[in-house]
């Protein structure tokens, strides 16, 4: 099972973002756990300066902006 943590502070974009994490995991079949970060001091420890951010098992793939799908895919499957 991977683990997803999204960095934000609880805005549409991280919502967006959440689900398509969520969307992505089910397209490919793969387990996640899905956790929201939303404290800024967890967000800036784990270097990311602009939301939304996404870590999978524990590395920083993306900041900034919705995600592109297919390289959500990529991450998840990595």
């Amino acid at each position: 099972m991977k683990t997803v943590k999204v960095y934000g502070p609880g805005c549409k974009r991280c919502e967006t973002t959440e689900g398509m994490v969520r969307d992505a995991a089910r397209r490919i079949g793969l387990d996640v756990s899905i956790e929201k970060v939303t404290d800024p001091r967890e967000i800036a420890m784990a270097g990311v300066m602009s939301t939304p951010g996404i870590t999978v098992d524990g590395k920083l793939v993306h900041a900034g902006g919705l995600p592109d799908a297919g390289r959500l895919d990529g991450w998840l499957a990595a």
